[in-house]
């Protein structure tokens, strides 16, 4: 009973939050803007502050408020929602990183910058190639990723191939691989440090918005398994790679979908050979 009524109060205080936020887009921030700009423009500054400030820390809000903070299968957004799946760890150095996806063929992404993002949205409506373009911030231990690499299809902007690490140190990794502690840790190891490469790969296809708070972002194939043994047949053929094996996380997840991806929930993990 006392589980129920908690449960009750907390989706009260979520649909709170919810009807605050739209009177604060559209009592507040309109009003304000559209008196004080063309309409055309204050439509667009609304847009923006609601997708990129108001929702997004809402969204984060009422999953904190819903206790929705579990052992992650899957990256996190900006807008505290469930992101790509976890699907690759790579034993190495971030030299022996960088070294394998350059034999492969794959590029280093840009980091995310206005210039970097101005450069995106430019290759993006004019589909002209820009083979190291960044990458949106997913999180994972609490930070956002590393690096990241892709590998363009057509030489569009539109569509890719690609994957961000977050780095793990090993002796953590095997203290706590399998365990809530694993994925809490925040700590980012040093540069030249042999370490766990966390990876979360997925195939972009073209233009989507975010659910939630529609922030114009790539959308992706469903398919994150294609993806990981996509990536992983790239790294094995050009033998920068070894000993790759799949396994199940403790925690058991049935395939199917999560949060509009599919995954059977296998990561696939090895060692990296390609030393630069």
């Amino acid at each position: 009973m006392v589980r129920k009524l908690r449960r009750l109060l907390q989706r009260l205080l979520v649909v709170a939050l919810g009807a605050l936020s739209v009177w604060l887009i559209v009592f507040v921030v309109f009003k304000f803007a559209d008196h004080r700009l063309p309409w055309i423009v204050a439509v667009a500054v609304t847009y923006a502050i609601a997708a990129y400030i108001i929702l997004p820390r809402a969204v984060r809000m009422s999953l904190k408020i819903l206790e929705r903070e579990r052992v992650p299968r899957y990256t996190i957004t900006g807008d505290g929602l469930p992101g790509d799946p976890v699907n690759v760890a790579l034993l190495g150095t971030l030299q022996e990183l960088r070294a394998a996806f350059r034999i492969a063929g794959w590029s280093e992404a840009d980091r995310l910058s206005l210039l970097s993002s101005w450069r995106m949205a430019r290759a993006f409506l004019a589909n002209s190639p820009y083979p190291t373009a960044p990458f949106s911030t997913l999180y994972l231990f609490g930070r956002g990723q590393d690096i990241g690499f892709q590998k363009a299809i057509d030489d569009s902007p539109r569509k890719r191939h690609h994957i961000r690490f977050w780095a793990f140190g090993i002796e953590r990794a095997a203290a706590t691989l399998g365990t809530p502690s694993f994925w809490l840790n925040t700590d980012r190891p040093a540069e030249s440090e042999r370490v766990l490469w966390v990876g979360a790969g997925t195939k972009d296809t073209g233009f989507s918005l975010t659910r939630l708070t529609f922030q114009i972002t790539h959308a992706t194939d469903a398919d994150t398994n294609a993806e990981r043994d996509y990536i992983i047949a790239e790294l094995t053929k050009h033998r920068v790679i070894a000993d790759a094996k799949s396994y199940q996380a403790r925690q058991y997840l049935p395939v199917g979908r999560v949060n509009r991806y599919l995954t059977d929930g296998e990561v696939v993990a090895a060692s990296l050979t390609a030393d630069g």
